[in-house]
C-alpha cells in the first residue's frame, strides 16, 4: 500500500464514518474543557483525613510495599488519614526509605520501620493491610502472599503479569475473605462513574464499539552494552522475585525501564493503558473475556533494549460488541480530541473522556449533550471496604482489575506469537470490519508521519486467539500461548490455588510459597 493509497483509504473511511468518529474540533474543545473543570476536584481528602480523632486501637495498621515511584502516592494517601497508621515501609532498595519516612514524619506518633523482604512484613500479625506498588511481575504474587497471611490489599494496576495469576488471585481473595482493591482510581471518581452510568443506561443507544487510546510519547531506553551489576543497596534476588534469575540488571534505570521488558513489565498497554482498557470494558458492561483477540504492532523509530511494542493495536471481539485498543509511543495526532482516554460509539451519539475523572456526551452533529466531572478518593473507598468487610463495597474489586489486565495480556500474547508482515498491506483478519480497517490505516499513517518508511519496515501480526471465556483459557496458540498465559515462577517465588477451589479457571503451580516458611531464595 503506497502512502497515496493509504491517504485515499483514510479519506474514504473517514467519509463513511464521519458522523461516528471524526468530529475532531468540537470534541477536542469540549473534552479539554471537561478535563480542566475536573482538575480542581481531584485533590480531595478522605473523610477521616484531618480533624477527626481516632483511637490508636481503631487505626488500620498499614505496610507500604514498593516506594520508588507510585508507592510514594500510597505513602502520602495513608499518612494524611487519622484512621490509618503506616507501620512499615518495605522495599528491596534500602536507599529509598529516608524519602518515605520523611513523608510520614509528623503525621503519626511513631516512624515506620524499614523492611527489605516482604515475607517478614507478612509474618507480622499486627499488620492489617498491605498497599503494593512494586514492579508488575510482583503484583499478583505479593498480593496472594498477603491474602494468605490474612492481610487486606490495595494493589496497583495491573493486578497481574499474566492471565492465569489474575484469576488465581481473585479466587484466593474470596477463599480467605480478604479485601483487595485494584489501583484503577477512575472508578472512585464521581465524574467518571456518572459518565459510565450514562453510557450503560442506554441513553447513548446501543454501544457496539469502545476505543481505548494510550498515546504517550516514550523515548528510547538505549542499549546497555556492557552488563550492569546490581546496585549494592538493592537486594537484587528479591527484586527479581518470580522472574528468571540473572546476574546482571536489565537496564541502568532499574526502577523504571523494567516496564518495557517482558520478564517484569507489560509494555504501555499494561502500564498507562490498563486504566483506559478498564474504562473501555466498564463502559461496554463486559464481565468476561472476549471471544477473540488479535494484535499487531512493533517497536518503531529506534533500536534499544526494550522488548515491548511502542506501537500496538489490539482488537477484541465480544460477539455483540468490539473493543479496539491503541498504543503509540511516537508522536501522534489525537482521535476525537483524545490522546489518553476513551471513545464510545453509540447509535444515538458519542461519549468521550480524556481524563480520570470527567467525560462528555455528544450528538452526531458534535453538540455537547452533557458533561460530567469530579474527583474522589480511591484509598478512602478501600479503607471503608476494609471496615465493612464487603468486597462489593469496593469501586475497583480485584476481579475487575483481573478482567481488565487480562485483556492487556491477551493482546500481548497474540503479539508475542506473531510474525513479521510487510508494511502497507491490510491483514485479512481485519478486512471484514470497517472499524478495524480504519484503525489500521491510522496506524500506518502514524508511522509514515514519524519517518518510518513503508518499504523498509515490517510490523508484527499476531494470530487471532480464540478464547474460552468461561474457563479463561486460550483455545488457540498451543503450548507457546499456554506458557505465556501461565508462565513458570522461579523456585521459592510462587503461589498456588487449592485444587477444586477455583472452578475451571486454575491449574495449581508446582511450587508455592506459603507465608511463614523460611525458604531459600533463588533457584
Amino acid at each position: 500500500m503506497t502512502p497515496g493509497k493509504t491517504l485515499r483509504m483514510t479519506k474514504k473511511i473517514t467519509k463513511g464514518l464521519s458522523r461516528r468518529q471524526f468530529l475532531e474540533e468540537s470534541l477536542l474543545a469540549a473534552a479539554a474543557a471537561a478535563a480542566a473543570s475536573a482538575a480542581a476536584g481531584c485533590a480531595t481528602r478522605g473523610p477521616m483525613g484531618g480533624g477527626t480523632s481516632v483511637a490508636p486501637s481503631d487505626r488500620l495498621r498499614v505496610a507500604i510495599v514498593g516506594v520508588n515511584g507510585r508507592g510514594m502516592s500510597h505513602v502520602r494517601a495513608f499518612a494524611k488519614r487519622d484512621d490509618t497508621e503506616i507501620v512499615a515501609i518495605c522495599d528491596v532498595d534500602e536507599d529509598v526509605f529516608g524519602r518515605a519516612e520523611r513523608a510520614v514524619r509528623g503525621s503519626q506518633p511513631q516512624a515506620p520501620r524499614f523492611v527489605q523482604d516482604l515475607r517478614r512484613v507478612l509474618d507480622d500479625p499486627s499488620i492489617d493491610a498491605v498497599s503494593m506498588a512494586t514492579p508488575n511481575h510482583w503484583h499478583a504474587l505479593g498480593a496472594a502472599w498477603a491474602v494468605e497471611a490474612g492481610k487486606d490489599v490495595y494493589l496497583e494496576k495491573p493486578v497481574s503479569h499474566n492471565g492465569h495469576e489474575g484469576r488465581a488471585l481473585v479466587t484466593l481473595a474470596r477463599q480467605h475473605g480478604r479485601i483487595v482493591q485494584t489501583g484503577s482510581q477512575s472508578r472512585s471518581n464521581p465524574g467518571m462513574r456518572q459518565f459510565i452510568d450514562y453510557i450503560r443506561s442506554g441513553r447513548l443507544g446501543t454501544v457496539k464499539l469502545a476505543r481505548g487510546l494510550c498515546y504517550k510519547r516514550r523515548k528510547s531506553i538505549g542499549q546497555v552494552g556492557t552488563p550492569q551489576r546490581p546496585p549494592k543497596h538493592v537486594n537484587y534476588d528479591l527484586w527479581l522475585g518470580p522472574a528468571p534469575l540473572r546476574p546482571d540488571v536489565p537496564r541502568e534505570r532499574l526502577h523504571y525501564d523494567w516496564h518495557w521488558q517482558w520478564d517484569y513489565g507489560d509494555g504501555d498497554i499494561g502500564n498507562q493503558g490498563v486504566h483506559e482498557m478498564d474504562k473501555a470494558r466498564w463502559g461496554l458492561g463486559k464481565q468476561s473475556l472476549p471471544e477473540t483477540a488479535i494484535c499487531l504492532g512493533g517497536r518503531f523509530g529506534y533500536t534499544d533494549d526494550g522488548q515491548t511494542p511502542n506501537t500496538q493495536v489490539c482488537f477484541y471481539d465480544y460477539g455483540d460488541a468490539q473493543l479496539i485498543f491503541e498504543v503509540r509511543g511516537l508522536e501522534t495526532d489525537r482521535v476525537a480530541g483524545v490522546k489518553v482516554g476513551n471513545i464510545f460509539y453509540g447509535t444515538q451519539g458519542f461519549a468521550v473522556s480524556s481524563s480520570y475523572s470527567s467525560g462528555s456526551i455528544f450528538d452526531f452533529e458534535g453538540n455537547e449533550v452533557e458533561t460530567f466531572s469530579g474527583g474522589g478518593d480511591h484509598f478512602d473507598n478501600f479503607v471503608k471496604a476494609v471496615r465493612s468487610r464487603q468486597h462489593t463495597d469496593l469501586n475497583a474489586d480485584v476481579e475487575d482489575g483481573h478482567l481488565s489486565a487480562a485483556l492487556c495480556h491477551l493482546g500481548n500474547v497474540s503479539y508475542r506469537l506473531g510474525t513479521p508482515q510487510p508494511r502497507g498491506s491490510l491483514p485479512s483478519a481485519l478486512a471484514p470490519t470497517a472499524n478495524a480497517e480504519e484503525a489500521f490505516v491510522r496506524f500506518e499513517r502514524h508511522l509514515i508521519d514519524n519517518g518510518v518508511p513503508v518499504a523498509k519496515n515490517t510490523f508484527v501480526l499476531g494470530p487471532q486467539l480464540r478464547v474460552d471465556a468461561a474457563a479463561e483459557r486460550l483455545i488457540d496458540g498451543g503450548p507457546e500461548a499456554a506458557a505465556l498465559w501461565q508462565p513458570v515462577y522461579r523456585q521459592g517465588f510462587a503461589f498456588s490455588v487449592p485444587a477444586g477451589q477455583g472452578g475451571d479457571h486454575h491449574q495449581p503451580s508446582d511450587a508455592s510459597h506459603h507465608v511463614g516458611q523460611d525458604e531459600t531464595q533463588g533457584g
